[in-house]
């Protein structure tokens, strides 16, 4: 019967170092025949030794259990277990996507009538989803400026106000946000914290920062080779485990059991990648400060970002994205012919994988709230994978060479 499948390796905090723990967790020892990895378990229909065992198993469906395919098998199971572990949480649903992510909770917790908060900042997708969708429905959406402080976010709340969304730091502005102090007054006001945790991976401990439900796109570093698309909702209480998981099943949120496997073989190494391209990204960003075409260097890691005190307090290290605003004296296409030129970095809009991509976002920021006067000139995302810092310098070099003077 289900029950007796062979069990994945939980792993609760324990004090071991993070590279340890996602070189351990979730694997199934010897149980699995000697194999280190667990396998794929692929399937649909789920079948009962009996009709009282079947009642008896869908009655624990909110469970790591087996009761239909959509409910996840010890594929799925194992991933959960293991993106719970590396975010503070003490359950994890695996979507199909990082959007799925974004938008699963925002439809868990809000219904007509009801006031929802969102960054100015926000992942553009999930704009979308906001402005289509949630309005539909009937749900009032208000963006803010991401730099609010608490008193800012206070006479921003509403008695209706059931969902303060957040992403610190912003997608492709990166602003940091105070998050401690904007979850206390969200809870105040009886408001759940939604916070999309994609740019912080592990480096950010949302449950220990007042989120109460945490996002991830597991496409970008937990895949890590550009080659999986996946999504992650984690919480930390059983009565948010409830909601979402009770708003997934009822939607047909799902995720490919291939997928997910190949995402745990991606997390073996995501220690070992972090901290190369935390470090590569970093003396790249550092190289930008250096050039005259550049004006500043949206990096919160670097003491220049205005928010970098929130970052030292808040963060334990960075990711490798990171956006370049250009001199003022440049138009988008001579920087979009730079970027053309160069020979490693692809252009493309994911990041996180082993490989350096840019893309050109002057055109693609939309802000409602705020204003985007603070990008004096054309704006580019970077994103820096493995390969050699000095070579990715170079190449960036010889395109940035290429400019007017």
């Amino acid at each position: 019967m289900p029950d007796d499948l062979p069990p994945t390796t939980r792993h609760s905090n324990s004090g071991q170092d993070f590279a340890t723990r996602v070189t351990h967790g979730g694997r199934p020892g010897i149980r699995e025949h000697g194999f280190v990895n667990t396998p794929v378990y692929r399937g649909s229909t789920v079948l009962y030794p009996s009709c009282s065992d079947g009642v008896a198993i869908n009655k624990r469906s909110f469970e790591q259990v087996m009761t239909y395919g959509t409910a996840g098998g010890p594929t799925h199971f194992a991933l959960e277990n293991m993106v719970a572990e590396i975010e503070g949480g003490s359950r994890a649903l695996i979507v199909g996507t990082g959007l799925a992510a974004c938008s699963l909770p925002l439809m868990a917790y809000l219904s007509a009538g009801d006031h929802c908060l969102i960054p100015d900042s926000t992942y553009g997708p999930t704009r979308r989803v906001a402005n289509g969708m949630l309005v539909r429905f009937g749900i009032e959406v208000e963006y803010y400026d991401p730099l609010a402080d608490a008193a800012g976010l206070e006479r921003l709340m509403r008695p209706n106000t059931k969902v303060l969304f957040v992403e610190s730091p912003g997608s492709h502005t990166f602003e940091l946000q105070d998050i401690p102090a904007l979850a206390e007054v969200a809870h105040a006001h009886g408001a759940k914290v939604i916070m999309d945790n994609t740019w912080g991976v592990h480096h950010f401990q949302p449950f220990t920062k007042g989120v109460d439900v945490s996002i991830q796109a597991l496409t970008k570093y937990v895949g890590g080779h550009s080659d999986v698309l996946l999504g992650s909702v984690t919480v930390n209480s059983e009565e948010d485990w409830l909601t979402v998981v009770a708003a997934a099943r009822q939607i047909g949120h799902y995720a490919s059991p291939d997928d997910c496997w190949l995402a745990l073989r991606g997390l073996r190494t995501m220690a070992l990648r972090l901290k190369h391209q935390q470090q590569a990204g970093l003396a790249v960003a550092r190289w930008f400060e250096s050039r005259p075409e550049v004006a500043r260097v949206l990096h919160p890691a670097l003491p220049s970002h205005p928010q970098h005190a929130l970052f030292k307090r808040d963060f334990s290290g960075a990711c490798s994205l990171f956006g370049v605003v250009f001199q003022p004296r440049y138009t988008p296409a001579q920087i979009e012919a730079a970027v053309d030129g160069l020979k490693l970095f692809g252009i493309g809009a994911s990041w996180g994988g082993y490989e350096s991509l840019v893309l050109p976002t002057t055109n693609g920021i939309t802000r409602t709230a705020t204003s985007l006067d603070v990008l004096e000139g054309p704006t580019v995302r970077f994103h820096v994978g493995l390969e050699e810092p000095a070579d990715l310098i170079a190449d960036l070099e010889a395109a940035l060479d290429g400019l007017p003077k």
